[in-house]
């Protein structure tokens, strides 16, 4: 998907999380924002790092979620994981 808005905006700076890229699922264009899946997320940190789900949400919402690094801060997509 990165490669995707990179081509779609290429004159434009995202502000991405360092490890989840497999994550996005979009850029709002009126703030051009990255959007991220919440359970792609927690699927990667679960996968990836080996946690737990409870593990993966804690650490998700308090060290991810939580970060505002300015106007550019990403948005989170609270999806569900179906199946």
């Amino acid at each position: 998907m990165i490669q995707k808005l990179i081509e779609a905006f290429p004159d434009d700076m995202f502000m991405r999380v360092d490890g989840f890229d497999e994550a996005i699922i979009g850029v709002d264009e009126l703030s051009m924002r990255v959007i991220y899946s919440v359970s792609k997320c927690i699927e990667i940190l679960m996968q990836r790092d080996g946690m737990t789900q409870d593990e993966a949400d804690e650490y998700f919402y308090y060290n991810v979620h939580s970060a505002y690094v300015g106007d550019k801060t990403p948005i989170w997509c609270t999806d569900f994981m179906l199946g």
